[in-house]
């Protein structure tokens, strides 16, 4: 018979994963506990929660909120990095915690959702590799920008040379 106290759990953990856009599923095996302490600071000082709960209330709240996919990975020392911002912040935070750690690759992304969508752990790299979202937009600024920018001066440069020929022409009439 499940205990109020896990109960409470399922809900708070079904809340997290419902409002979650993003949802990493690591492995935590092999940090100590400074090294935990640290992923969780800099995880939380980007908004990002990062919960470590029994991989059984894990199951039951993935079930529940749409996240059947996820079962398959809460097994072992599991812990979820639930995010709200970005996919390449967590996952950039995540990563270099693994190269950072000495003799640790962990925490070890084993799979991860981006807008309830799967995908493996191996591909975290290159989500932690794209630039952030504004510098994202403002490259596609820039590249709907230029070609407009271009036509604008093309156009504006006809304009000019067609005034200055009328205005040749006109002083030339005057002369006459």
């Amino acid at each position: 018979m499940p205990t109020s106290n896990k109960i409470e759990t399922v809900a708070s953990l079904k809340e997290r994963f419902s409002a979650a856009q993003n949802i990493f599923v690591t492995d935590y095996s092999g940090l100590n506990v400074e090294q935990m302490t640290k992923l969780r600071r800099n995880l939380r000082n980007s908004g990002i929660t990062y919960l470590v709960a029994k991989n059984t209330l894990m199951r039951l709240a993935a079930r529940e909120t749409g996240y059947d996919e996820m079962v398959k990975y809460l097994s072992g020392p599991t812990a979820v990095a639930l995010s709200t911002t970005d996919p390449n912040i967590p996952a950039k935070i995540l990563f270099d915690a693994g190269k950072e750690f000495e003799n640790v690759s962990k925490p070890a992304i084993r799979a991860f959702f981006i807008d309830r969508q799967l995908f493996d752990g191996g591909a975290a790299e290159e989500i932690a590799k794209l630039p952030s979202r504004p510098v994202l937009l403002s490259i596609l600024v820039s590249a709907v920008e230029g070609p407009i920018s271009n036509l604008i001066g093309t156009i504006d440069g006809i304009i000019r040379e067609l005034v200055g020929t009328l205005d040749a022409m006109a002083r030339k009439k005057e002369e006459k």
